[in-house]
């Protein structure tokens, strides 16, 4: 029965990724903590691992044949991403479970105050 929750997850995060460009942080890991029951930590790295093919190259080349995918910047952020991912998991690595997940919290609060309250 997992396996056709866990699809359908991804089916939901991949839509809304595509949609509105997001899923792994705000879906998937949550989603993972609280419907599975992984940890903080094993969620966030499932979630990383579930990254490193190309799946989000279809709703990538979809926005970049309509114009809407600055390469150069992609590039960049890509770079800086993949040695921020490595220095991000090893100071996750060290850090509680809970601390890690209310490290979580508090960015998605962050994130979500800044986009209801400003222009």
């Amino acid at each position: 029965m997992n396996f056709l929750l866990y699809l359908l997850l991804g089916l939901i995060a991949g839509t809304l990724s595509g949609l509105l460009g997001i899923g792994g942080g705000i879906i998937i890991v949550p989603t993972l903590v609280y419907m599975f029951g992984f940890t903080q930590h094993l969620a966030q790295g499932t979630t990383l691992a579930l990254m490193v093919p190309p799946i989000g190259l279809l709703a990538a080349w979809t926005y970049y044949k309509n114009g809407n995918v600055n390469l150069s910047v992609a590039v960049l952020v890509c770079l800086g991403f993949f040695f921020g991912g490595l220095l991000g998991a090893k100071i996750a690595s060290g850090l509680s479970n809970e601390v890690l997940r209310k490290f979580f919290g508090i960015m998605m609060l962050i994130v979500s105050l800044h986009m209801i309250f400003t222009k």
